[in-house]
């Protein structure tokens, strides 16, 4: 048996919000991200969606002793794949990988009562331009759907419990991407 490793797309790209070992880059094929909602949480948040072809890049990380109930918890609304036959990766011998990815009978597109949060997306992009520079930041909001969605501007007292400080370089980037895709952000009251 090999060892058991989780595919993160987004929150868990920055390594600011977790402790998981042994995280390393990887992509992934034949899956996309979405911003989706289900009923299961109060937001919208990122999901893996199947999508032949398509390419997406992250970390994987080994499950912590083994066990995937802590990660299960922290993944609540989610369900896990087997995906190791489709995952690249440099751990340097063979491991078994899962994602995770809400199904599909609980998805929904997020709309103004359930928004994606700006922490959120400020988290998610200072991961990947971390792990992988503006051009891996730009690819993150290029294979992700949903961009349409309300974005609710919590950044000045975040809702998202893993939230993180973006030096100024960093927020410029999240808001010129945010920008360009004509996004429907919303005042916090």
């Amino acid at each position: 048996m090999h060892d058991p490793f989780f595919f993160g797309y987004g929150s868990l790209v920055n390594r600011a919000t977790h402790s998981f070992p042994h995280a390393s880059r990887a992509r992934i094929t034949g899956w996309r991200r979405a911003w989706m909602h289900t009923k299961l949480r109060q937001r919208a948040f990122l999901s893996a969606v199947p999508a032949e072809g398509e390419v997406i890049e992250g970390l994987i990380a080994a499950v912590p002793g083994h066990d995937w109930a802590a990660l299960d918890e922290r993944e609540h609304a989610y369900d896990r794949h087997e995906v190791s036959h489709a995952v690249e990766h440099t751990v340097g011998h063979p491991v078994d990988i899962q994602i995770y990815a809400i199904p599909a009978s609980h998805a929904e597109a997020p709309d103004i009562r359930h928004p994606i949060l700006l922490s959120y997306i400020d988290v998610v992009v200072q991961g990947y331009l971390r792990e992988f520079g503006p051009e891996g930041a730009r690819r993150f909001f290029d294979t992700t759907d949903g961009w349409d969605a309300p974005i609710l501007n919590d950044r000045a007292h975040p809702i998202y419990s893993r939230h993180q400080v973006l030096r100024g370089d960093e927020r410029a980037f999240v808001d010129d991407a945010l920008r360009r895709r004509d996004a429907n952000l919303i005042e916090r009251e």
